[in-house]
């Protein structure tokens, strides 16, 4: 029996096979978790959506499992961050091993003050049912089609028209905005003949979940081990983590050339994993091989076809980039299209999409290609430098830092790129907000899905129609007199990260656009706020 158990998602006769349309503005294409959390976004603020899946059950496996803090808290935005946080496995400590012995560890997380740890280990079918679970909280926003499968479209300048097929008969559906988030194998990418550039790797790594109650980790506390050349797998590297159920995610590199029918089976994955377990008792759970492939589309926005999450950029898992980078996708698109179709910003907005996600998928490209590299070296002299600083590792420091095992997920900065006012703060315009206590709450929930000019430390903010929060010192939050809410830095995370009589401009997905020091114009708010939605001079 799988540790998960699969519901049949019903299909339900859409309208359009009676002559009628529900007249949503955008048409979804994939139901995974970028399809769901697209949905879930753009229905936050207002935008109907339709989304369309050729399957009917969630994923398949546990696939991703490693979600980021930055993505945690756009979940939270999201509605289902509290619930993945209670059902997932908290962890922050790596070790990383060089044959059997340990050769550092470490801490990702090291202070407090935030809501969200650093990592939250929770297989891809808990997100999916959850998110399908929230998306259903909007019955009037979005309208969810299972068995229903896209086999054509045709673009214009002001929408698309898509040709889906069902267990029911196919129907033609309207839209201005198709969203395709239909995973790596694209079938809207493949049909527009767009390509991946990039880079391709030949080695080849088993995954491997299995069910054991028994924790290889000391005193049962979840963590990330990482191995190069290991006595129970020589030559080679493996990872492993701990996932709800009392599932654990193995990876193994493969010889080159591998089988990967054959490395798949049963007779030859039970072995390994005895060797890296022991007699602990386990059963399999999910078996799949895969190869590191880093590359993207050179564009992700065509006209009114806009391409989300892995149909537009695939990297390696190591370093957790792949659905994390897709969640970050969701964020930056989310409140752009909303306020197209809303008529605040011009479409033009949506080509600073393609710009800031152009860049945040080329950096984590870049990322995971050195990891890989580091971990499948490709000349002798790849090999030599890995060699070297395995061995320094054992005993110099500095050698530790050199060691990339996956370098995981990072929040993508945006200084720099055209919606950003230049600035200096201990956070930078383009850098995400962090978290801190404030009030009887938290900071980001605050500032995130509406722009937002957040003041700290009795800095007066001017109103300049947008919503305002002021941050003060404990026991000052009644003294202001001020029109706007104030809270209290009650633990004083939240003005040592931020610094005193500063003021941000915070973007919906939560990303400073700009800093003030000391008084605030209310002309210099705007100004700012119009070229965060994509203008380029005032009105």
């Amino acid at each position: 029996m799988p540790a998960y158990s699969y519901t049949p998602q019903p299909f339900l006769r859409p309208p359009e096979l009676d002559g009628g349309s529900t007249g949503a503005p955008v048409a979804i294409v994939g139901a995974g978790p970028i399809g769901l959390a697209m949905a879930i976004d753009l229905a936050l603020h207002g935008i109907r959506s339709v989304v369309l899946d050729d399957n009917n059950v969630v994923s398949v496996g546990s696939r991703a499992i490693c979600w980021a803090k930055r993505t945690l808290e756009i979940f939270d935005r999201l509605g289902i961050g509290e619930r993945m946080l209670k059902k997932g496995v908290t962890w922050k400590v790596g070790r990383l091993f060089h044959g059997d012995e340990e050769v550092y560890s470490f801490d990702l997380l090291p202070e407090e003050g935030h809501k969200y740890p650093a990592f939250v280990n929770l297989q891809q079918y808990y997100v999916e049912e959850y998110l399908l679970d929230r998306a259903r909280q909007f019955p009037d926003l979005i309208d969810i089609r299972f068995l229903s499968k896209v086999v054509g479209h045709d673009a214009r300048a002001d929408g698309v028209t898509l040709r889906v097929e069902t267990p029911q008969g196919g129907y033609a559906l309207e839209a201005q905005w198709l969203l395709a988030c239909d995973g790596a194998k694209s079938a809207t990418r493949e049909r527009m003949g767009l390509t991946f550039t990039g880079q391709t790797f030949e080695e080849q790594f088993l995954i491997a979940d299995i069910e054991m109650e028994q924790s290889p980790f000391a005193q049962d506390t979840a963590e990330r081990w990482f191995w190069f050349d290991p006595s129970f797998h020589p030559g080679k590297s493996a990872l492993l983590h701990m996932q709800p159920d009392n599932i654990y995610r193995i990876d193994l590199q493969l010889d080159p050339g591998a089988d990967a029918r054959a490395e798949a089976s049963e007779d030859r994955v039970v072995p390994r994993i005895r060797a890296i377990v022991g007699e602990r008792p386990f059963r399999l759970d999910w078996l799949s091989v895969y190869k590191f492939r880093c590359i993207k589309l050179d564009r992700f926005v065509h006209g009114r076809v806009v391409f989300v999450g892995d149909s537009a950029h695939v990297v390696s898992p190591f370093g957790a980039r792949g659905g994390n980078g897709g969640i970050q996708d969701v964020d930056n698109l989310g409140w752009k299209l909303a306020a197209v179709l809303a008529g605040e910003a011009e479409e033009a907005l949506i080509e600073s999409y393609d710009e800031e996600r152009g860049h945040g998928s080329a950096e984590n490209i870049r990322n995971s290609a050195r990891s890989t590299n580091f971990m499948t070296p490709k000349t002798p002299i790849e090999a030599l430098f890995r060699h070297e600083t395995l061995r320094m590792a054992h005993d110099q420091p500095f050698a530790r830092r050199l060691i990339n095992s996956g370098r995981l997920s990072q929040p993508c900065s945006l200084e720099g790129l055209s919606l950003q006012t230049p600035g200096e703060g201990r956070v930078r315009p383009g850098e995400p907000m962090i978290d801190a206590p404030v009030g009887e709450g938290w900071l980001l929930p605050r500032l995130q899905g509406a722009f937002t000019l957040v003041g700290f430390g009795g800095i007066d903010l001017p109103d300049a129609g947008l919503r305002r929060i002021g941050i003060c010192r404990p026991g000052q939050g009644h003294e202001t007199g001020r029109d706007y809410e104030i809270h209290e830095d009650r633990e004083g995370h939240a003005l040592r990260r931020y610094g005193t009589g500063l003021a941000y401009l915070v973007r919906p997905d939560g990303h400073a656009a700009a800093v003030f020091h000391g008084e605030v114009p209310v002309g210099a708010v705007k100004a700012t706020l119009a070229r965060a939605m994509g203008q380029r001079e005032m009105a």
